[in-house]
């Protein structure tokens, strides 16, 4: 038998290796009791997150480049990563320094470690420099979220922490291969109001299963991840099929009378898992559903075995692009699949980001951080063409080479609401020679632009990234901007609150519920009438708890 002794010694080895493989990631250490440089320039240890594709430049690195070079040169700091690592490995690395309390001067983190270093008192109060250094277009692009942002990062009045925004991006989209509805003739949308119904998705799903116009041998129908229905607009999920419903899973939704409701408990959800057992069974749905990854629908898109894919606007950009790499010929189309009344519902967006800015108490120089996001998300997302040659000569660089924004000191999007649809109103002018391409100032979409043009003119020989700039700004911001303008949404109010006490305690199982009885209805390995089976477990499990505190924390912040 093995005495407590034992046991402790065996728990401390395991924390020890716990703590040397995080240090290993650990470029320097953030406490090595220098502030400033020789020269008096304040020195900022950052906790970089990196991206797994910088692009980066020969001889350039997360620390060292473009970016930091200017921010060093224009607010006249030394930029120093305390640590840098990528995705599980950045929050293990957070996490280390939470628990730790030894903080670098500045890190992104999420909302749970938001409220965490706030209720331990670890992090500085940034309402007095946030207001006396933030530029007006930073004040004005928050406010465009009627400041809701802000009110997330804010702690009994006070300002913790810079927050991200989430510029509009509805609704999930069904991207399809146009390339293979011209090759089999096959019509759909004929009004062109880029709306289809589920019995044309339906329709061409059948098609390329009988046809198999990617000469795989092996089509498959419409492809869905495991877990069905995470994310607000992601990829290969249920959601925009349940909307047809007025279905919305995973969303927390308020009432008219006030009270709140879980989507994935409702008759519309409901509803849509009874007709995705139907396409199971007639083998509309992949076969293998439920058993696939990410990576394998990306490799079922890329090797042709099946052509339909559901997304946001973006994922020409860093998924779809896969297939183009490996098909010249490859095209596709965005639609929105509609309700009966031609409307396509979706549940109103959160406006804040998932991660925020932070800066740790004490820091002699908090108002850098506010500095910061003034430069990279007013000063140079703000400058003409020839003004950006001019002023910041290694950035347009970046832009026309396309380095990842994960090279920036912080990775963080900072928006107004409508920065999509103005956006694509802009390229649109540009393209209808209405607008000279310098009048425009946002240097990424400026970058775009050119791609754009050239894939217009040569498709055939156009570079993949080209290819993904239309598809994602002219196909994709073009739907949302023609919804968007013919009132074609019906929002659903939802309800975002990131946490409760029994969302942290019960969460994980009750996510783990939904997903397993959602794959066994869709099979077939329950009837569809199990459902209710479902909702009454997960009311019993911790639902009905959740639903209690989220109420609660609504009305407490009316």
């Amino acid at each position: 038998m093995k005495t407590d002794s034992f046991k402790s010694i065996k728990f401390l080895i395991i924390l020890l290796m716990l703590t040397s493989t995080l240090a290993a990631c650990v470029q320097k250490s953030s406490n090595d009791g220098e502030t400033t440089t020789e020269d008096g320039k304040p020195i900022i240890n950052i906790g970089r997150s990196t991206g797994s594709n910088p692009k980066l430049p020969e001889g350039d690195t997360f620390e060292d480049n473009a970016y930091t070079r200017v921010a060093e040169e224009v607010l006249d700091i030394e930029i120093r990563n305390a640590f840098e690592a990528e995705g599980e490995d950045y929050n293990r690395q957070v996490a280390l320094a939470i628990s730790s309390g030894d903080l670098p001067d500045m890190m992104i983190v999420s909302r749970e470690e938001l409220k965490d270093l706030v209720d331990n008192d670890l992090i500085e109060d940034l309402s007095d420099v946030y207001e006396e250094n933030a530029s007006d277009y930073i004040k004005e692009t928050y406010a465009t979220y009627d400041n809701q942002p802000l009110e997330d990062a804010t702690f009994e009045d006070s300002l913790m922490a810079l927050p991200g925004t989430e510029s509009l991006a509805a609704p999930q989209m069904v991207w399809i291969r146009e390339d293979w509805l011209e090759e089999l003739d096959l019509s759909i949308d004929e009004d062109g109001d880029s709306l289809i119904t589920l019995d044309e998705l339906e329709e061409v799903a059948k098609s390329f299963i009988e046809n198999d116009p990617g000469d795989s041998g092996n089509p498959v129908g419409i492809p869905f991840e495991n877990y069905l229905n995470a994310g607000d607009y992601g990829s290969f999920t249920m959601n925009s099929i349940a909307a047809v419903y007025e279905g919305q899973p995973k969303k927390y939704l308020i009432e008219e009378d006030g009270s709140i409701s879980y989507g994935s408990t409702s008759e519309g959800t409901k509803q849509a898992l009874e007709l995705m057992n139907d396409w199971f069974e007639e083998g509309i749905i992949d076969p293998q559903f439920g058993t696939r990854s990410f990576d394998d629908i990306m490799a079922l898109l890329t090797n042709g075995q099946t052509g339909i894919a559901t997304g946001p606007w973006h994922i020409p950009d860093w998924g779809l692009s896969n297939i183009r790499e490996m098909d010249n010929d490859a095209r596709f189309t965005a639609y929105a699949l509609a309700d009966d009344e031609g409307k396509v519902n979706v549940p109103e967006q959160k406006t804040t980001g998932s991660n925020f800015i932070v800066v740790r108490k004490g820091y002699e120089y908090p108002e850098k951080a506010v500095e910061m996001l003034n430069l990279f998300y007013d000063d140079i997302e703000n400058t003409t063409e020839e003004d950006m040659e001019n002023t910041f000569p290694e950035v347009a660089e970046y832009l026309e080479q396309g380095v990842d924004d994960s090279t920036k000191p912080f990775n963080i999007v900072v928006l107004p609401m409508q920065t999509y649809l103005d956006d694509y109103q802009d390229v649109q002018a540009v393209l209808n020679e209405e607008m000279a391409v310098e009048e425009i100032t946002n240097p990424q979409v400026r970058q775009s632009i050119n791609g754009i043009e050239n894939y217009t003119e040569n498709p055939e020989d156009a570079p993949t990234s080209n290819w993904s700039s239309y598809h994602s700004r002219i196909v994709g911001w073009g739907l949302m901007n023609k919804l968007t303008e013919e009132d074609r949404f019906n929002w659903v109010e939802a309800a975002y609150v990131v946490n409760t006490p029994t969302m942290e305690q019960k969460g994980a199982n009750l996510t783990k519920l939904e997903e397993e009885d959602f794959i066994k209805i869709i099979t077939g390995a329950e009837p569809v009438d199990y459902f209710d089976t479902f909702v009454d477990n997960w009311h019993n499990q911790g639902g009905n708890e959740i639903l209690d505190e989220i109420e609660e924390e609504l009305t407490q912040q009316e």
